[in-house]
């Protein structure tokens, strides 16, 4: 992809349709957690909490856009991150909360979500 940021709507779009991915706190979780290498979803309930249906739901929406795939062992699912990049996002995002955390915070703009 080169050092160039998106330039035309189409590329923004696509780049805040992935960020969307990204935004939900189910999702995030989740990708988080399989940082640390392939996880079922049972592993993902008992770390993120919420119903099976939930986090296979999100697990489905991160599948199809292609963040994660699954490998089938005998009647269970183990998932990973398709992409090294994802894992690049995640550290890349740590970094720049940790310049600009207490900001975002504060931003009246994202006061959905309470952050702990």
């Amino acid at each position: 992809m080169g050092d160039e940021l998106p330039s035309t709507k189409t590329d923004v779009g696509l780049a805040a349709k992935l960020f969307r991915g990204f935004g939900d706190r189910t999702r995030l979780g989740i990708l988080a957690a399989l940082a640390g290498g392939e996880l079922r979803v049972t592993d993902l309930v008992a770390r993120l909490g919420g119903s099976q249906s939930t986090v296979s739901g999100h697990l489905a929406c991160l599948r199809d856009c292609g963040l994660v795939v699954g490998r089938a062992e005998g009647r269970q699912m183990f998932y990973r991150i398709a992409l090294p990049e994802v894992i690049e996002v995640l550290r890349s995002a740590e970094l720049l909360l940790a310049e600009t955390g207490y900001g975002v915070e504060l931003c009246a703009n994202y006061d959905g979500e309470s952050v702990s």
